[in-house]
């Protein structure tokens, strides 16, 4: 009764490399805070890697453990939420060709980032599974009945889509699916350590799995205010991407970095070295959870979530296909 009680909510995350402090102050901080509240699913979308990935499938195939990984690192609790393959449930797929069949082929190409992706990453992922991803997303969402979907502003597109798509579908057969609703979320921007947003195709990330030497390099090699050339130079701290971190880590000292760092008494490497300690102190129980996972603890959590998942997902294809009659 209590879990009938209770919001679910799915969630996922490609393996497409390690996740690294963006991630951590973001997605995986919302995701601790909605287990303790709600009915989670967490999924590792390795069909939607195949997306962009398809001439890697190896790569894959190692992130996923790293992902969960990570998850587990941030305080992701497998016994609070469900932690599932999505290639593992083959439901899912089968809600996606059911669904497919009802899908209008203009609802998927007026998706804003199907251009947008194509027009960044090439014609080659121009594919049919790439047209069809926003569908495939929400079937990751409609084969558990999830209310609440945890999304950016620029996914909001894709979960509107779904919600036509569930109109469409309940209108047709009967009420059968959950219309899921959006968690806007709203995370602190992160810059990597070239000035850009942090992110894994940039290779400007300070990673979950990092050690810590690894993690002084990627600090001193960061790139700071251009125009703070000698130690004594005054500098625009509100532009250094430097800064910036030192308030995901080490806050309590941001308005006297700030203020020495605009009157030139702060240099650049004194600065940077600070950052690197405070940021290893910061992660270091996140690092020491990451450890203390073996990969047999790691299969089973996945093999368990996975049955689980199942379980609920081939509930709802059954409901599915007996409102179009195939049952």
């Amino acid at each position: 009764m209590e879990t009938l009680q209770r919001t679910r909510v799915m969630s996922g995350t490609r393996p497409t490399g390690r996740l690294h402090v963006g991630h951590l102050v973001g997605a995986l901080g919302q995701w601790v805070e909605l287990q303790s509240t709600s009915e989670v699913f967490f999924e590792i979308a390795d069909i939607h890697a195949f997306t962009t990935g398809f001439e890697d499938p190896q790569h894959i195939r190692d992130s996923r453990e790293e992902l969960v990984l990570d998850w587990l690192a941030a305080g992701v609790d497998p016994l609070q939420a469900t932690l599932f393959l999505q290639s593992g449930v083959p439901e899912i797929s089968e809600l996606h060709t059911l669904l497919s069949m009802i899908v209008p082929l203009s609802w998927l190409q007026r998706v804003p980032t199907f251009k947008d992706q194509i027009e960044a990453l090439g014609a080659d992922i121009s594919t049919y599974g790439f047209l069809g991803y926003p569908l495939l997303q929400l079937c990751d969402i409609a084969v558990f009945r999830a209310s609440k979907v945890p999304v950016g502003k620029d996914q909001l597109s894709h979960l509107e889509l779904g919600r036509e798509v569930v109109r469409r579908f309940n209108h047709l057969y009967g009420p059968t699916l959950v219309e899921p609703d959006a968690i806007l979320s709203e995370f602190p921007a992160v810059p990597g350590t070239d000035g850009r947003k942090m992110s894994k195709s940039y290779h400007n990330t300070i990673d979950l799995a990092d050690d810590e030497e690894t993690t002084r390099k990627k600090i001193r090699s960061a790139v700071t205010d251009p125009k703070k050339v000698r130690r004594n130079d005054p500098g625009e701290p509100e532009i250094c991407p430097v800064f910036a971190l030192h308030h995901l880590c080490n806050d309590a000292r941001v308005p006297w970095i700030r203020d020495h760092c605009r009157t030139g008494e702060l240099g650049c490497v004194d600065c940077k070295t600070e950052l690197a300690e405070t940021m290893n102190a910061w992660l270091r129980p996140v690092r020491e959870r990451r450890a203390s996972f073996d990969r047999a603890t790691i299969d089973r959590i996945i093999t368990d979530g996975t049955d689980r998942a199942r379980i609920i997902a081939a509930d709802t294809v059954r409901d599915v296909k007996r409102a179009m009659k195939l049952l």
